[in-house]
């Protein structure tokens, strides 16, 4: 078989995912296996790949595969959220730039424009995924605004307000004035910005005198309904039972007591404006203040604050014209820059402006209990765990859920109004028959009702999504079989909006967990720690990365950089390390394809003692696969399977199991050797698919269906530590003698005699069938003899305890072997001391097993050993 000198992702890639779709693989259906169920977060119907994503994806494929070749039943469901703040702004943008404006048209006129944008681009991401080896069942593919999740939607919906735990209410919310739509506390992102505090002084009425109050917001000045002192504030005793004058606007206002005021910030006087401010509000309700809303839905001024010339201007335009007529009229005592928390939105950046709003709600601590204990006991296990405290702190100061949005795309609330009354119901001939039967008017119609205009928050939807995905409230065959799923795969960012959101609905709904585990993965960033993005300008294009390194090296760059719950530092160098990782799987199936097998050699004892170590040394490894899987190191896993791969099966076997140039290959050496390719590819299979599968069907003549994705993971038994510490010290023995060679520039092909101290550690590794092959074999030796002493025109070494030495015609140089001795002295008396303090540790020695305890005195001897031999070859010299 001819193979190409360089590994093509490009050719290889595209051919294996069609030929894994086309026989079903991803595709599951309920039987007698173990069900392995994963759901995808879903990205937002707006979204195009990012690193994000990659990182995301990459993890939950790796344990779908993973899962396949356990033999359990694995289902990975794929799907798209409606994101509609998002969706609805791309629309409102389309339109726009053909001329059309959002206000035109009717919400039946604008739906339709919105679907049509979601089935031409709306799938755009789960076709991304694709490329990067996602073994998503395409054949599930949900959307949270199809026909049986907007189904669910509306039963829960129903459901919470039939008990009581879904309200309506007039409260204060987070306003954004881009997308007109209230926003959750979640979807306001908070960050220290440099402003300014504006000082203003407000004349008491009916006399000369001033109090000064200090504000950020000096437009809200126009919505003012108080100031407010602390009761205890002597400085402000004397105003009591007086009024002040606001000014511009020339409003009296009452001069008021509350004990909320900070006397230490500002000027201790508060100007209360209930209708722009949470704090302001509450104050307002206890002293029951007039509420005077002085902004519109889009962030201007409205004509409620009584200056005409402001109407129709936006906040910001009137901050600085408000300031410059403050300052004319007298009443701007100064200006100072100041530093504060500003809230933005999520999704357009926009200032958040607090909002008096008539909104639906959740009563979210009537369902946060099962969840918070659920988490808490580890009945959801959370990896890493130091989310636990994270999650803990939220739920025990939980607020309720606002759900309602002023938008058009979403889940329209099914909520129904006649005259004063609400009717809520999944449809609105329900919603009809609940009005005819309160008001006993059985002539109305459902033209009659007015259904609610906002729609549902997002989130609303995805939080029922490992239920709705499987159809929860319409059928039972699939919930029973794949619920709760196995493993959650997120970013810590949503914690709270989702996460948290979604183990509620599991315990309401199913009274039960929706997830085993939650896996939480860190952050994408640069080589500066910084989030990547665009506007940043360094985030990689996703599908680039995959053209240039193919999947598999990207995968590979991803998962090497990524511990469990910490943050990536994405390097392009780690991508370019996984393609060179598959052209070095791609020439090790070269060297073997390109060998003679002759059926008629004996198999060499090097060989067999080669085969031998690698089998151990695989069972070691899968014992260690196994435990990074179950506590979701994956990252760790890699790399240990990189190790192994590279230098182990590349670097070592290959090297004691290959004929002289040009000579043929014993046939049992390449089976077994083909079986161990083989195991390798298995191993690697759920990290690096596409190359394996390749190499899968190169090793061997394949029936049909008889796959790699298709096969069963190699078993883990037990391995024989002998074996392997021997050959590690045969490789040892040869590291030193490649080492001497270089360092002497003595030709690799050039045979050198190795002379061995008799000693009973070297006897031991001497008397294993194929040991002295392999020594001769790889480091090239003319023969191995035994000495009772140190010869002449020689340069020893330690390997251990024991001493080797090597002959050379050369000249020694003794000054540079006495610098390498004094090396190798500190290193092992630094390893002795550190052993002696880890025994002199009685906690250590007093609860450490047994035998732990005594392979640490072994060390302690052979390390005090090794010092004896070193301080001996010194005074040598």
């Amino acid at each position: 078989m001819k193979l190409s000198t360089e590994y093509s992702p490009v050719e290889v890639e595209d051919k294996w995912y069609a030929h894994w779709e086309a026989k079903g693989y991803f595709h599951s259906e309920p039987d007698e296996r173990e069900a392995f169920s994963v759901v995808i977060p879903p990205p937002n119907v707006t979204g195009m790949l990012h690193m994000g994503h990659m990182l995301n994806n990459t993890i939950q494929d790796i344990l779908i595969r993973k899962a396949k070749l356990d033999g359990k039943n694995a289902c990975w469901v794929p799907g798209t959220d409606h994101a509609s703040i998002a969706t609805e702004a791309k629309v409102v943008r389309m339109l726009r730039e053909q001329g059309i404006k959002k206000s035109d048209l009717t919400r039946e006129g604008f739906l339709e424009h919105a679907w049509e944008w979601k089935e031409k681009y709306g799938g755009i991401i789960l076709q991304q995924l694709r490329k990067l080896g996602a073994s998503c069942d395409w054949d599930r593919t949900a959307f949270t605004m199809d026909e049986e999740r907007s189904k669910a939607v509306m039963q829960v919906f129903v459901d919470l307000y039939n008990k009581g735990k879904l309200y309506r209410g007039l409260r204060m919310v987070n306003w954004d004035p881009e997308a007109k739509t209230v926003l959750s506390n979640e979807e306001v992102l908070y960050k220290d910005e440099q402003s300014h505090i504006y000082h203003v002084r407000y004349q008491i009425e009916g006399s000369e005198d001033f109090v000064t109050i200090a504000t950020t917001r000096p437009e809200t000045i126009l919505g003012d309904s108080a100031i407010a002192v602390h009761p205890d504030d002597s400085r402000y005793t004397f105003l009591h039972g007086k009024r002040a004058i606001v000014p511009l606007v020339n409003r009296s206002i009452p001069i008021i007591f509350d004990e909320y005021v900070e006397r230490e910030f500002g000027t201790g006087a508060l100007k209360v404006t209930p209708a722009h401010d949470v704090n302001d509000y509450e104050i307002g309700k206890r002293h029951e203040l007039e509420v005077i809303e002085v902004l519109n839905d889009d962030g201007t001024i409205n004509e409620n604050g009584g200056l005409a010339h402001y109407v129709g201007k936006s906040r910001f335009k009137v901050r600085t014209e408000i300031v410059k007529e403050l300052e004319s009229s007298g009443n701007l005592v100064e200006i100072k820059p100041y530093a504060h928390n500003v809230g933005r939105s999520e999704r357009t950046n926009a200032v958040v402006e607090p909002k008096l709003s008539l909104q639906w709600y959740v009563d979210m601590k009537s369902l946060a209990e099962p969840a918070l204990e659920a988490v808490m006991t580890d009945e959801v296990e959370f990896f890493p765990k130091n989310q636990k405290n994270v999650y803990k702190h939220w739920m025990e100061n939980i607020r309720d859920w606002c759900i309602s949005r002023q938008l058009w795309w979403g889940h329209q609330i099914p909520a129904w109004y006649y005259e004063d009354e609400v009717f809520v119901a999944t449809t609105a001939e329900e919603a009809l028959y609940q009005a005819r039967a309160k008001t006993g008017n059985h002539e109305l119609e459902i033209s009659d009702l007015r259904q609610d205009e906002d729609v549902l928050d997002t989130w609303f939807s995805s939080w029922l999504w490992p239920m709705s995905v499987f159809d929860e409230f319409s059928t039972k065959e699939e919930i029973d079989y794949y619920y709760p799923t196995s493993v959650l795969v997120t970013g810590w960012d949503i914690i709270f909006l989702w996460v948290a959101r979604m183990i509620m609905a599991g315990y309401e709904w199913k009274h039960e967990r929706p997830f085993k585990h939650v896996y939480f993965t860190g952050m994408v960033r640069d080589q500066k720690r910084r989030k990547m993005s665009k506007q940043l300008g360094n985030s990689p294009d996703a599908l680039e990365l995959i053209s240039q390194f193919g999947a598999d090296g990207v995968r590979y760059g991803m998962l090497s950089s990524s511990p469990a719950g910490g943050d990536l530092l994405f390097d392009e160098k780690l991508v370019d390390q996984g393609k060179k990782f598959c052209n070095k799987l791609w020439n090790a199936l070269r060297m073997f394809k390109n060998l003679e097998i002759d059926d008629s050699l004996e198999t060499p004892i090097e060989n067999k003692l080669a085969i031998e170590w690698f089998e151990q040394k695989k069972s070691a490894i899968l014992n260690d696969l196994a435990s990074n899987f179950d506590q979701y190191r994956l990252s760790e896993a890699l790399v240990s399977l990189y190790s192994f791969v590279w230098t182990d099966f590349c670097s070592w076997y290959l090297e004691m199991v290959k004929p002289d140039y040009e000579k043929p290959i014993d046939s049992y050496t390449y089976e077994k050797s083909m079986d161990l390719f083989e195991d390798l590819c298995l191993m690697l299979h759920p990290f690096m698919p596409f190359i394996t599968e390749e190499i899968w069907h190169k090793l061997k003549d394949r029936k049909e269906g008889e796959d790699c994705m298709n096969g069963s993971w190699p078993k883990a038994t037990s391995y024989d530590k002998e074996i392997i510490a021997k050959v590690e010290k045969a490789k040892d023995v040869i590291s030193r003698v490649r080492e001497i060679r270089n360092k002497n520039g003595i030709k690799k092909n050039e045979p050198l005699s190795v002379l061995v101290e008799e000693s009973k550690g070297a006897q031991d590794l001497l008397a294993v069938n194929g040991v002295k092959e392999i020594l001769i074999k790889l480091a090239v030796l003319s023969g191995i003899e035994w000495v009772s002493g140190e010869p002449e025109k020689s340069v020893g070494f330690l390997s251990g305890t024991e001493k080797y030495y090597v002959e050379i015609e050369q000249e020694i140089d003794v000054e540079a072997e006495k610098e390498k001795l004094e090396k190798d002295l500190a290193h092992a008396e630094g390893f002795v001391n550190s052993v002696e303090k880890k025994l002199s540790n009685e906690r250590f020695v007093n609860n450490a097993p047994e035998a732990v305890v005594a392979m640490e005195h072994k060390k302690l001897a052979d390390g005090k050993e090794r010092v004896r031999i070193i301080k001996a070859s010194l005074e040598k010299l």
